[in-house]
């Protein structure tokens, strides 16, 4: 799909993703794409299961789930779609250093890999994925604090060939690229100094970025750009964007392009806000209640 360039960003429509359909898997669960989630912390168990369940809301056909050991059993009863592997945690309850080889085993078995959500330590977090991600040979998505690890190199997933979507909110793209973010996201500057930021990520290294607050943008590494609106204030919320990075490696395990797989996942999880808004009003549902419309959304958009 053409996009549109960092002056005229290509608006996301209906329309749009109906000409740019999805790709269709015919057979077992394994052709519906395999996809790893890796996070969570022993105090934030939740943000893994939020992305799990979304990736099998967006189609994927195999979930993995790689979290601490204390709280691996009751994610386990919690998805009981997924495999849960449960790995040892460090003192403050983050995935411990050892569990690098187990991470890029079951990555190597994966069509998508998810990093990021639940982690904590910035400290623990970037250790652990210098020794990961260079060995990973598959669709990858970096979300939440995950991104730190290409803040002391932006260029650590260039060898993935374009094939990693990236997922911070301003701030985590303002501190990856070493900078400040706006004081206001959503004012005219504010939007501005986003998506010249999000073109800078993409080109720089070699990924797709989606970031945003009310104006969402996503940043293909040739410098196209889409352009997303919408979703409403109930989606500012913990949680939320778990979710989003859920379908979007959902969608990377079933085969979608990066940038596919950025766009369809923006406007998704914006419309599923939007449908909870006019259910519930515009604030105080939960991100979990974003769960059941998931597919619901898919179902419009794909007929």
């Amino acid at each position: 799909m053409r996009p549109g360039t960092s002056e005229h960003p290509r608006a996301v429509t209906t329309g749009l993703l109906k000409d740019w359909p999805l790709p269709l898997a015919d057979g077992d669960k394994n052709a519906s794409g395999r996809v790893l989630v890796v996070g969570g912390n022993a105090g934030v168990p939740g943000a893994v299961l939020l992305a799990g369940e979304a990736a099998m809301r967006a189609g994927a056909g195999k979930l993995r789930v790689l979290t601490v050991a204390s709280v691996a059993p009751v994610l386990g009863v919690a998805l009981p779609e997924a495999y849960v592997i449960g790995v040892d945690a460090d003192d403050d309850g983050e995935l411990s250093i050892t569990a690098a080889d187990r991470i890029v085993e079951l990555g190597r078995q994966s069509d998508a890999v998810l990093l990021g959500p639940g982690f904590k330590n910035t400290r623990t977090v970037t250790r652990l994925l210098r020794r990961v991600v260079p060995q990973l040979d598959c669709a990858v998505c970096l979300d939440a604090l995950a991104l730190a690890y290409l803040t002391d190199d932006v260029s650590g997933v260039r060898h993935l060939a374009g094939r990693c979507v990236l997922t911070p909110n301003p701030t985590e793209l303002f501190k990856t690229l070493g900078g400040e973010p706006p004081q206001d996201p959503n004012s005219p500057e504010g939007i501005r100094q986003l998506l010249a930021a999000a073109t800078q990520l993409a080109a720089t290294a070699d990924a797709t970025v989606v970031t945003g607050a009310a104006t969402s943008f996503v940043a293909r590494p040739d410098g196209g750009v889409f352009m997303a609106d919408g979703g409403g204030q109930g989606l500012a919320a913990s949680g939320s964007r778990d979710v989003k990075a859920g379908i979007i490696s959902g969608l990377l395990a079933r085969g979608a392009a990066p940038d596919q797989a950025g766009v369809w996942g923006e406007h998704v999880h914006g419309r599923c806000g939007e449908r909870l808004a006019s259910e519930f009003g515009r604030r105080g549902f939960l991100p979990r209640d974003l769960l059941p419309v998931i597919p619901r959304v898919f179902t419009e958009l794909e007929s």
